[in-house]
């Protein structure tokens, strides 16, 4: 019996070859797994003894060759394969121990392109393909955790049908989600179209989960490969308990709103996926005083987002209330010991929590997937459509305002006052709706606030609702067809009107 181990992970192989020469397999190898395990007394024969045909080419060939091939490929009851076996002199390899090269951690080196396209492994692949396709007779092993349990079966009459099957299927996502990775790294680096004919995509799992948006759903975590800054999957979480489905998904879009506020600190409060409180101050502490004074019952239960580390008095006003995660880019030790009467609430640590790349978003569909660029856009020009131009502040609070509806669900109303977000109207079937509905939850603060629509007005029912309550100023994308009677609305109240010329709808 032969085994094939060439790794370039060699945690446990040692162990594993020593344990495989005590129960009579004879050991190949090649290049530094050969050094290695003979350093550690074993006794190796070289690839290269069998195939008759040196390594060469800086060792981008050593491997490829009919002699393994054959060895790993020839189906054992199939006669004629037999007799051509015989006739070549190959010999059955019936154990395949491989890793591949570090491609995906060469690249987040930093390491230069050639180098990255140096650590594209191709006989490791090559192998591992041809073991796993004949796993009835080929036993194939990826993973140091997969060590223990192929030797206790090899110790016990061979392995299991059952387990080369599942390490065959372990090798082919190993090696799709190897090849995806390198696709990927290679329209990055000759910045090609990304919306090809063909959409290859690869995935690590995070965690599994309890559960998905309801108890009866099953879940789990995925994350691109690599390095993410500003993402859910660059923290670190420091206390409370194990992320949900639904509390990754509204962390997430907390996190996608802070990113529009970049210039002063901001606290965003977020209640399924969309905004319930926003505000902007001096200091992280006054700004979350305002998002939760604006709407102290939706803040209930939600997640919040700092791009400011969390301090002392920030702490000490959020324990006052049930909340589920607060994401931030830290936490100082005061504000730790303050938590920790908190222990079930989710604190995360968010590397870069405002890094905001370019990139692109998917969505799963019935059959399919439907990918966009990411609105990393705001507007095309503020242009003032209205006879009385905003005032500066107004102009201050109708960007704010702007900057949360574009993260509200559509047809999305937004309010805000001062820099805060004081009402908000998601997900509507019509726009008059979120409009009435900010209007009465907004209650005294919302004459002389400011409105912000994500998409035209196709009538001008909302600016007159706007009107009647004492809305001062208006943004909005334009472009409706009866735009006019809108700005005639906003011309007879005294009101600003400004478009933006791009609108924020936001699905899902």
């Amino acid at each position: 019996m032969k085994a094939l181990i060439s790794v370039s992970d060699k945690t446990g192989i040692v162990e594993l070859a020593t344990r495989l020469e005590e129960l009579g397999w004879d050991i190949l190898s090649t290049g530094g797994t050969a050094r290695a395990l003979k350093d550690a007394g074993l006794k190796v024969t070289e690839v290269s003894e069998i195939t008759g045909f040196p390594e060469c080419f800086d060792g981008r060939v050593k491997t490829l060759h009919p002699m393994i091939h054959g060895g790993l490929l020839n189906v054992r009851d199939n006669p004629e394969h037999q007799k051509q076996k015989a006739e070549l002199g190959i010999d059955d390899i019936d154990l395949v121990v491989i890793n591949l090269y570090p491609f995906a951690k060469t690249v987040e080196s930093g390491a230069k392109f050639a180098t990255c396209i140096e650590n594209i492994d191709i006989g490791g692949p090559t192998m591992l393909r041809s073991a796993a396709k004949n796993f009835k007779f080929v036993t194939v092993v990826t993973d140091p955790a997969d060590y223990q349990r192929v030797l206790d079966e090899l110790a016990n009459c061979g392995t299991t049908y059952e387990t080369r099957y599942e390490l065959a299927l372990k090798v082919f996502e190993l090696t799709a989600h190897y090849d995806a990775m390198i696709a990927d790294y290679l329209k990055q680096h000759a910045k090609k179209d990304f919306l090809r004919d063909t959409l290859t995509l690869t995935f690590e799992k995070v965690q599994d989960m309890r559960y998905g948006e309801n108890p009866h759903q099953e879940a789990a975590f995925y994350k691109l490969p690599g390095k993410q800054p500003g993402t859910l999957t660059a923290s670190t979480q420091l206390q409370g308990k194990e992320l949900s489905y639904n509390n990754i998904n509204d962390t997430n879009g907390a996190l996608e709103i802070l990113k529009e506020y970049p210039d002063e600190p901001t606290v965003i409060a977020v209640k399924h996926a969309n905004p319930c409180g926003a505000a902007s101050a001096p200091t992280i502490a006054e700004a979350y005083k305002k998002a939760y004074e604006a709407d102290p019952t939706s803040i209930f239960g939600g997640i919040i987002a700092s791009n400011g580390v969390i301090d002392k008095d920030t702490a000490e006003q959020m324990v006052q209330i049930f909340l589920e995660v607060v994401a931030a880019p830290g936490f100082t030790p005061e504000a730790l010991e303050i938590f920790k009467a908190k222990p079930n609430l989710r604190l995360l640590v968010v590397d870069d929590i405002m890094d905001n790349p370019d990139g692109y978003e998917y969505k799963s569909v019935r059959g399919g997937l439907i990918v966009q660029s990411r609105d990393n856009k705001s507007w095309d020009e503020l242009k003032v459509v209205t006879d009385r131009k905003p005032t500066d502040k107004e102009m201050e609070d109708l960007i704010f305002a702007w900057r949360a509806v574009k993260n509200t669900k559509s047809n999305a109303i937004s309010l805000a006052k001062d820099k805060c977000l004081i009402a908000n109207g998601p997900g509507q079937v019509n726009r008059i709706w979120p409009t009435e509905n900010c209007i009465l939850h907004g209650g005294d603060a919302v004459r002389g606030s400011v409105m912000a629509s994500d998409a035209f007005f196709p009538f001008d029912d909302c600016v007159h609702a706007a009107a009647d309550a004492g809305i001062t100023a208006i943004i909005q994308p334009g472009g409706a067809g009866r735009d006019e009677d809108s700005i005639k609305v906003c011309n007879d109240n005294g009101i600003a009107m400004v478009f933006t010329g791009m609108r924020h709808f936001k699905h899902s």
